[in-house]
């Protein structure tokens, strides 16, 4: 494939090791697997070779968990070092500002590093503590210091908003902490009860739906008042600095998943690896499939698809296919004639993307 104007195709690596696990964390992450990362990362590494020869070139990798800053950053850059990736690829670490190193980050760099997305979460540390969380807001500037001494000047902050006892005034702090550090891109999530976790269990600790609907609202109206625009609907970013990966996903793009869990998206077949270290890497030393399961839409399921996810992003639905019942949810049409959702109308997407036609 011609590298000059390549087709989009992404990379996700999924690092499955964290310190601790958050109280809300449902992902594929493991504490007390670190004796196996070195034979896991050796793991991706061989199913990435295995890949290469068939892969077009890569436009964006995104490395995820888990928490990829706590491996080696030498053997977690050494996962991709033979993969064709695109001289202007967007690449993303994922890191936990507590572990952010300038040795780490020049690794990083050398490897073609040039986007980070901190896992933030809040700057107030009662809320943390509430999440289970444990790193130290504190720590947030100083990662984003040495980040920015390491070259690195796209930076993601991740916040989570609607843990017990967050109060409105709470939430305002870890934005306005947030946007003066001056993050080119925010992800801000409301926090989700996922089955299976501590969170699932204690239900004094769940989200309340009007304080998390009054808190997206406040974010919608700081963040746009501070110059980022809503390009999907947890996603807000300044001028044509969304994530290309992120972009990829929402426009049913191709890409591959590594490691364990990772989904794939390739010729509109959709498919997923094995969920734990053992498995995977047992798999990939006997040259055996890390393939889970997978799925294909057919031609009308993809369509509906493509406009269901669409309908998250600042790119909107043609007004025919949304039914006039959840039209006051949207703005008025743009000159493509294309509906897109208010910030109240976000609040209901998944409402009214049922009711796409």
């Amino acid at each position: 494939m011609n590298q000059e104007d390549p087709k989009k195709f992404g990379l996700y690596l999924h690092v499955p090791f964290c310190s601790r696990r958050c109280d809300y964390c449902s992902f594929a992450t493991w504490t007390d697997r670190e004796h196996l990362i070195d034979q896991y990362l050796t793991a991706c590494k061989t199913q990435a070779a295995t890949w290469a020869p068939e892969l077009p070139v890569i436009t964006s990798i995104f490395i995820g968990g888990g928490t990829p800053n706590l491996v080696p950053a030498e053997l977690l850059m050494n996962v991709v070092a033979e993969l064709p990736i695109a001289t202007d690829s967007e690449f993303t670490v994922e890191c936990n500002p507590d572990l952010v190193s300038s040795d780490q980050l020049e690794t990083y760099v050398h490897a073609g590093v040039n986007r980070i997305s901190l896992g933030v979460q809040s700057m107030v540390p009662y809320v943390l503590a509430s999440l289970g969380r444990e790193h130290d807001p504190e720590n947030v500037q100083s990662a984003v210091k040495k980040i920015r001494s390491a070259g690195i000047t796209n930076i993601n902050f991740d916040l989570i908003y609607g843990a017990q006892g967050e109060t409105n005034e709470d939430w305002r702090v870890s934005l306005e902490k947030a946007l003066s550090l001056e993050p080119n891109h925010l992800s801000t999530y409301a926090l989700t009860v996922e089955p299976g976790t501590p969170l699932a269990t204690d239900i004094e600790r769940h989200p309340d739906d009007d304080d998390q609907a009054d808190k997206y609202i406040e974010t919608d109206r700081l963040l746009t008042a501070a110059g980022y625009s809503n390009y999907e609907i947890s996603n807000w970013a300044q001028p044509d600095k969304e994530s290309r990966h992120n972009l990829l996903y929402w426009n049913q793009g191709e890409y591959l998943g590594l490691g364990v869990a990772a989904h794939s998206h390739i010729g509109q077949k959709r498919f997923w690896s094995v969920r734990t270290p053992e498995r995977f890497i047992s798999a990939i030393s006997k040259n055996s499939s890390v393939e889970a399961g997978s799925e294909q839409l057919d031609v009308d399921g993809w369509a509906l698809e493509g406009r269901q996810l669409a309908l998250r992003t600042s790119s909107g639905v043609p007004e025919e296919f949304i039914p006039r019942e959840v039209r006051h949810l949207t703005q008025p049409a743009d000159l493509d004639g294309n509906l897109k959702l208010t910030a109240e109308g976000r609040l209901l997407a998944n409402e009214v993307a049922v009711r796409l036609r």
